[in-house]
């Protein structure tokens, strides 16, 4: 099933398989964890390099986040950087948080997405 196509049947609220990465619950080999967040490889990966930045916290969606989470969101870009460039993404790579059913937010827990290794095309949807 397409990323679009799951995005028109996710639903916030309900629990996510990233809720359970984070609880412990679905084993998962983190290439970066600490005690806000953690890192580990795309499933279906889209790039040569594409793995996902998740905050423990559960946040559905990028508008769901409160001035409470402005460090955590901030903490959450830096940890990005910071395994993009030990990933050996020097030349460049893609930030990108989907929002909501338009946005294609399949996994209703805030996520970005780290691609890099290739050029990447614009505009990219």
């Amino acid at each position: 099933m397409s990323e679009v196509k799951k995005a028109q049947t996710a639903s916030p609220g309900e629990d996510t398989i990233f809720g359970k990465i984070s609880r412990g619950e679905v084993p998962c080999k983190f290439i970066y964890e600490d005690n806000q967040c953690m890192a580990f490889n795309d499933m279906s990966p889209q790039a040569p390099v594409h793995f996902l930045v998740i905050p423990r916290k559960p946040i559905p969606k990028i508008e769901d986040a409160t001035e409470e989470d402005e460090q955590l969101l901030g903490h959450m870009l830096f940890v990005a950087k910071k395994v993009a460039m030990q990933q050996g993404l020097e030349n460049g790579y893609r930030l990108v948080i989907n929002n909501g059913k338009d946005g294609a937010q399949s996994v209703y827990h805030i996520h970005i997405h780290v691609m890099g290794g290739r050029q990447m095309g614009w505009p990219p949807g």
